[in-house]
């Protein structure tokens, strides 16, 4: 350990200013370290699945579950596990349902039983933690009664009395109910120490800003980014082929009242101009994914395939002004509009005309395919201010900023979404981009920097367009490490019939990665030790219906994108893995399809979850073991290094 600089021991001091000051300090950090590890829950691409996500994380997937198991056994018949659990992660609906079905009389002795219950697994919960830890969790309307009877002596024969008479006086003055939530919300707290988002918060399902709600206010999150996630960064920066793409992709899951009412953003302009435009244009194939589980009317079917379809064209034009700006993207094949023969409704690629399913153009100029019509202009510029002056959107995006990034090193754990771009043998793919020429960890630091300036340079700088323009390419540009393809057939899968224009090669990343040397080089990059360390991605899901098994080159990296979102479950045949890193080791869970939170309520349904160990410590990890364990150990050598000064009388101060 490198020893600090005398300068820093003087400021030091002004924290510590005496002997026993600084020894008070080394013996809290020296007992710290002994603490078991807190655990990390690792959850990828929740795609806007609110009710799934928000199920997984109150039930800590399945370790709240695991304690109730753990500590009643077979003292608790089933239905009465089912009952407690189902109160932890539902306290307040599940209390709303009690009051209707237990009667007046009997409900203060289910109160009573639950408290009791539920205390048992908060003393469980809370034993991994400092009790100032702890007490920081505690609500402060409930401050004494929390303090009292989470922290009692295991030995309580003298006070069993007292700890009786605080509950029957919180049911006696009809405040059980509010003291069961309370325990429930602690309970939570505890269960997880952090939370890492792998990537894909956005599209698909209909509530990503309300999971951004929760990620924002949750204790300790952070969230590496997903290509579907830059696209909505881009957005709310003011990149207009990142807002066209947002609306599009919105449109297409039926999911525009995210965008108008979860984001407050003014969709009666982008719907005017689709029902002046486009009202006698083919949009057959715009019709919303789904739409058959809706109630929406034929008509308003109608004017959501409308605006899907004149946004899609918006953002094919918005997307030739990035690719013009930046020959570096290399991406000048994906100018599709010129080539298209709207008076034979066919398109010319390579030589061959194919046919097109959809030949209907009409704000398309064809002597000037790529320029945004006037009233196409007024409509971006509308939509701009919308996206970037939504306060809920910008905070959302400002959390993915503050507590997200291209990766995060962590805990012997290399945490990314998709890929690290590769060459087919396997070596670092060179990647040249506006102001970047990089390869492995060296790229994803440059392009990071690149998209910060997108957000925070000054408007309308150089700087600034060019990192907003990175962030489209991150969404769908061969070499990007979010999306990791070499195209995106957007174009052709809306447009042109002929299915052998729709594939898309997927970076040699993702055939490599099930090799372990492989991953070891990837690991040694980032500055990880090869032999221990692990990957962690989402992105693409994993086939478990076709055998895939998530778990890669002996172990090296795990892939925990199992499909939350409902559009890939029919593939994955799961509805998605997540991770749990505790002191015991680390634990896989595969999860079922989840029904909804009003069944979950109702009728004690939980999802079902297979879990298994990947590996399992043969001694119980610690403190000590962790980032945050040696930060303290850097800290205790700083501190003994000033204990040393006050002793030799380098430094005066108090001795206690």
């Amino acid at each position: 350990m490198t020893q600090p600089d005398n300068k820093y021991i003087r400021l030091l001091s002004s924290s510590f200013r005496s002997e026993a000051e600084v020894c008070s300090e080394i013996v809290r950090l020296q007992a710290l370290l002994r603490l078991p590890k807190g655990t990390e829950h690792f959850v990828s691409d929740i795609h806007g699945e609110y009710d799934s996500f928000h199920h997984v994380l109150r039930n800590a997937s399945g370790v709240i579950k695991n304690y109730i198991d753990e500590l009643f056994g077979n003292t608790l018949p089933v239905a009465e596990k089912k009952n407690l659990a189902t109160l932890l992660y539902y306290p307040t609906q599940k209390l709303a349902r009690i009051r209707t079905h237990i009667a007046d009389g009997a409900r203060a002795e289910w109160y009573r039983t639950q408290l009791l219950h539920m205390l048992i697994i908060a003393k469980r919960v809370a034993s991994k933690y400092t009790w100032s830890a702890v007490r920081k969790t505690f609500p402060e309307a409930f401050n004494f009664e929390l303090e009292e009877l989470i922290h009692e002596s295991a030995e309580k024969l003298h006070k069993s009395g007292y700890y009786n008479e605080i509950i029957d006086t919180v049911i006696t003055l009809d405040r059980a109910e509010a003291l069961i939530t309370a325990l429930a919300n602690v309970i939570q707290r505890l269960a997880v120490e952090q939370l890492h988002i792998i990537g894909d918060i956005y599209d698909r399902g209909s509530s990503a800003d309300k999971i951004m709600d929760v990620l924002d206010n949750y204790h300790a999150a952070d969230a590496q980014w997903g290509n579907h996630d830059i696209s909505w960064m881009g957005a709310a920066s003011g990149s207009d082929a990142c807002i066209c793409n947002v609306l599009r992709v919105s449109a297409r899951y039926n999911n525009l009242h995210t965008v108008e009412e979860g984001y407050g953003i003014n969709l009666v302009p982008l719907a005017a101009f689709a029902m002046e435009q486009y009202a006698d244009a083919d949009c057959s194939r715009f019709v919303p994914e789904n739409w058959e589980n809706t109630r929406l009317s034929g008509q308003e079917l109608r004017l959501i395939a409308m605006m899907q379809k004149a946004v899609t064209i918006m953002q094919f034009k918005a997307e030739a002004a990035v690719i013009q700006r930046n020959p570096d993207f290399q991406m000048d094949e994906r100018l599709l509009l010129h080539f298209v023969d709207t008076k034979r409704g066919t398109i010319a690629l390579d030589g061959v005309s194919y046919p097109m399913a959809d030949a209907d153009f009409p704000t398309v100029d064809p002597a000037d395919p790529y320029a945004m019509t006037a009233d196409e202009q007024a409509v971006m510029e509308k939509l701009r201010y919308s996206f970037t002056h939504s306060e809920r959107l910008q905070r959302h995006v400002r959390f993915l900023f503050n507590q997200g990034g291209m990766y995060r090193v962590v805990n012997n754990n290399l945490l990314f979404h998709g890929c690290v771009p590769m060459n087919p043998d396997g070596t670092f793919k060179e990647v040249t981009l506006p102001g970047i020429r990089a390869s492995g960890k060296a790229l994803l630091d440059e392009i990071e920097v690149c998209v910060r300036k997108g957000r925070f340079a000054a408007k309308d700088s150089p700087e600034q367009q060019a990192g907003l323009d990175l962030m489209w390419y991150l969404w769908c540009g061969a070499d990007s490490p979010l999306y990791g393809k070499d195209k995106m057939t957007t174009f052709e899968r809306l447009f042109i019939g002929e299915t052998s224009l729709f594939e898309e090669e997927k970076d040699p990343y993702y055939r490599l990665r099930n090799e372990e040397e492989v991953c070891k080089r990837v690991l040694a990059d980032f500055g990880l030790d090869p032999e221990t360390a692990r990957i962690i991605n989402g992105h693409v899901p994993v086939l478990v219906a076709k055998g895939e098994n998530p778990v890669k080159a002996s172990g090296r990296l795990i892939v925990i994108d199992g499909g939350f979102a409902k559009a890939y479950q029919k593939v994955t045949g799961i509805a998605g893995y997540t991770l749990i890193s505790n002191s015991q080791g680390l634990l896989l869970a595969s999860h079922e399809p989840f029904v909804s939170m009003a069944d979950a309520i109702e009728n004690e349904v939980d999802i079902v979850s297979n879990t298994s160990y990947i590996e399992l410590a043969a001694i119980r990890r610690r403190v000590a073991d962790t980032d945050a364990g040696r930060a303290l150990c850097a800290r205790i050598t700083e501190l003994e290094a000033l204990l040393a000064a006050y002793r030799n009388g380098e430094i005066t101060g108090g001795i206690g």
